[in-house]
C-alpha cells in the first residue's frame, strides 16, 4: 500500500494525527483540507470529512480520484449496540450497511440499495487482522471486537432504535459515516477498514456519555491508527 487515506468525521478525530505528520502539504477541496505527508513512515492523506454520509462519500471519492490512495482507513467514535461492548472498546468492521435506506414499500429489506448488486460492503480482511494484532499491543487495557457497523444520518440515542438496529442488522455499533465510505470504496475497488472506539451506548444516556468519553475513545483510535500504519 503506497498511499493510505485516513478519514475522520470531526476535527477531534484527526487533529492528533495531523500533528504527528511530517513533510505536510495542505490542499483544500470541496471545503475539506487534505493533509498529504508522512505518518509513521507511510505516505498518507489525512482529512476531516465533516459529519454525515454525503460528506464522507464525497471525501472518499476525492481521495481516490485526486490522491490515488491504495486503501482507506476511517477512524472515529460510535455508539455500542452490543451489551458486551463497553465504552472505550474498539470495533473493527467486518462489513458495513447504511441502516437508514428504506425502500421497503417496494419489497426491499431495510438497508438494501435498489438496483445495486451489493448493499453490504465487506472490509479488508488484511487490514482488520493487522489492526486486531496492533490494538492488543497499543491498547492492552481495552477489548477489540470485530463485526458489522451500521451507519445513518442519525445520532442514535433511543433504546428502541438501538435494539432494532442490533436485532435487524446484527450490528455491533452505529455511527454516521463508515458505511458510505465503504460504499465508495466498494465502487472503486479500494480496500477499507472502519475503526470505531465506543463513546456511548446509543441509548437514553448517549448524549451525556458521548460528551464525557469522546476524548478517551479518540486517544485509543489514534494509537491504533499509528500502530497499524507501521504494520502495513
Amino acid at each position: 500500500m503506497n498511499i493510505v487515506g485516513i478519514i475522520g468525521a470531526m476535527a477531534e478525530e484527526v487533529a492528533i494525527l495531523k500533528e504527528k505528520m511530517q513533510d505536510v502539504t495542505v490542499t483544500k477541496k470541496a471545503g475539506m483540507e487534505f493533509y498529504s505527508g508522512i505518518l509513521e513512515g507511510k505516505q498518507v492523506v489525512v482529512v476531516m470529512s465533516g459529519i454525515g454520509k454525503v460528506n464522507a462519500a464525497l471525501c472518499t471519492q476525492i481521495l481516490v480520484d485526486v490522491y490515488k490512495v491504495d486503501a482507506v482507513i476511517n477512524t472515529g467514535v460510535a455508539g455500542s449496540l452490543n451489551k458486551d461492548i463497553d465504552i472505550a472498546d474498539i470495533v473493527l468492521s467486518t462489513d458495513a450497511i447504511q441502516h437508514d435506506i428504506d425502500t421497503t414499500n417496494f419489497g426491499n429489506k431495510h438497508g438494501e440499495i435498489p438496483r445495486m448488486e451489493n448493499s453490504t460492503f465487506v472490509a479488508s480482511d488484511e487490514l482488520r487482522a493487522a489492526a486486531k494484532r496492533v490494538c492488543a499491543i497499543v491498547n492492552p487495557e481495552i477489548r477489540t471486537f470485530e463485526g458489522r457497523i451500521v451507519s445513518g444520518d442519525q445520532f442514535i440515542c433511543s433504546k428502541d432504535k438501538k435494539n432494532w438496529l442490533r436485532e435487524y442488522f446484527g450490528a455491533e455499533c452505529t455511527e454516521m459515516e463508515g458505511a458510505s465510505i465503504a460504499h465508495a470504496c466498494y465502487l472503486n475497488n479500494i480496500p477499507f477498514l472502519i475503526i470505531r472506539a465506543i463513546s456511548d451506548k446509543a441509548d437514553d444516556s448517549a448524549e451525556m456519555a458521548y460528551e464525557e468519553f469522546e476524548h478517551i475513545a479518540i486517544a485509543h483510535t489514534v494509537k491504533l491508527v499509528c500502530g497499524l500504519l507501521q504494520e502495513i
